[in-house]
């Protein structure tokens, strides 16, 4: 059949690999051949993509996000407040959350990913009100029906306000059932090895809004199922402040206790953790997740990122929610990330080749799939190809650079495992107008405007 022959994605405009000035070969959802400067393809009867007029990047990761949020985007409510009250602000709205709402947060969000050269996306859900007991499998079927490649953790809060906790009673759940729900959705949906392109991990919101029963008994469950771990940690100072009342320690001392600090685990945003905690968290091989606009909006801070790599800290791109970001758009996160790290560290330290490196080979380990994230024979055909043809790119000498400095947005084309998802710039069979009016119905229904 015409779609089983091997394609090749001849001459590139540029292409992130070395060796591949020609393009690469791509047969049964893996990358077989890379081909030089000069060079033509060994693989026999291949079908050509002239990608003459395309930079191709590995597929970008997206290493945190919290998809119900496209819901409350730019919320009045919400807006200009920092973290906590920013959530006090939000929980009430998020507690009328419903299925059929959660579908098109989830489509949204994934679709919008998409569209930026995301190929493989992890969400954070932690809310979960009566009625909405199967969020995790309404992602599923959304990830399945798009075609883009997921790590969806099981997200968890049992600390309410009358715990202590900050969120309130109507958006979280007891002990019991969510490890048994936790157990059902990786026993479900969990896929292993490296063709995977539905896959769970389990995440305790946070240490405000989570017990440390929970934490524990969380921890040796993914232990238990080969699974990984993932929550929010040092994101803000009042987080550091709760944790010394309500633990009498320091967060990353707390996830310690707790059975945490470990290869499995990635962490959002790792804003606040002094120099000998994060030689702590690259001996134990933890990575981070820098969610530079998200960090930005809510004036949580900014990652310390080259400390961290010194420290031997892998680090990913998250775009965070879409309550706080406010898009899903992981090309614009790659942006976001290189001027942050720029002005904090200088020209000589941070260049565009680092930001998409944590957006890709970086987000790779975070998410613990290291066959994605570089254009490497063997690994997937995970690819996100962007053409330089429009106004913003207008003079541009190197390609590459010009994606990160002249702000690309919107992939042309998009491969996951060898298909194509993304086909001159539209989702095949999306209808995105009708997507954007329920949506927006659905945001307005939930907020009472």
């Amino acid at each position: 059949m015409e779609q089983m022959r091997p394609i090749w994605i001849r001459d590139p405009l540029a292409i992130l690999a070395d060796g591949a000035e020609r393009g690469a070969v791509v047969k049964d959802g893996r990358i077989v051949e890379l081909v030089a400067r000069g060079r033509e393809p060994s693989t026999p009867d291949t079908v050509v993509f002239d990608a003459s007029a395309h930079a191709v990047l590995p597929g970008l990761i997206n290493t945190h996000h919290h998809f119900f949020q496209t819901l409350t985007r730019a919320l009045p409510a919400a807006l200009d407040r920092e973290l906590f009250p920013w959530l006090r602000a939000l929980y009430p709205v998020w507690a009328r959350l419903a299925p059929e709402s959660l579908d098109l947060a989830v489509t949204v969000a994934m679709s919008e990913l998409l569209l930026s050269g995301c190929t493989t996306t992890t969400d954070h859900h932690y809310v979960f009100p009566a009625g909405l007991e199967d969020a995790v499998d309404i992602e599923v079927a959304a990830a399945r029906r798009l075609g883009i490649r997921v790590l969806l953790t099981r997200g968890s809060m049992n600390r309410s306000q009358r715990d202590g906790g900050l969120p309130p009673d109507s958006v979280v759940q007891d002990e019991d059932t969510i490890l048994a729900d936790s157990e059902r959705v990786i026993a479900r949906h969990h896929e292993r090895g490296t063709e995977a392109m539905v896959q769970i991990a389990l995440a305790p919101c946070s240490p405000f809004s989570v017990t440390t029963s929970l934490m524990t008994r969380t921890a040796a469950l993914t232990e238990k199922l080969d699974v990984r771990l993932h929550t929010h940690l040092a994101e803000t100072e009042d987080e550091n402040r709760f944790c010394l009342e309500m633990h009498n320690c320091r967060p990353l001392d707390y996830l310690e206790q707790c059975g945490w600090l470990n290869g499995r685990t990635w962490l959002a945003h790792g804003i606040h953790f002094n120099a000998d905690e994060m030689k702590r968290l690259g001996r134990a091989k933890t990575t981070i997740s820098h969610c530079a606009c998200s960090n930005q909006v809510l004036a949580s801070g900014c990652c310390p990122v080259c400390d961290m790599e010194e420290a031997g800290v892998g680090i990913g791109l998250g775009v965070d929610g879409s309550a706080s970001n406010d898009a899903s758009n992981l090309m614009q996160e790659v942006r976001a990330a290189f001027l942050v790290q720029r002005a904090r560290y200088g020209v000589t330290r941070v260049g565009h080749r680092d930001a998409l490196r944590w957006a890709t080979k970086g987000s790779a380990a975070c998410v613990g799939r290291p066959e994605l994230g570089e254009i490497a024979v063997g690994n997937a055909a995970d690819l996100a190809l962007f053409k330089l043809d429009e106004l913003r790119f207008s003079g541009h000498g190197d390609p590459l650079a010009a994606l990160v400095l002249c702000g690309a947005h919107r992939a042309d084309r998009v491969m996951v495992g060898g298909k194509w998802a993304v086909i001159d710039g539209a989702i095949p069979g999306l209808d995105i107008p009708d997507l954007i009016r329920r949506h927006g119905a659905a945001a307005r229904a939930m907020s009472g405007r």
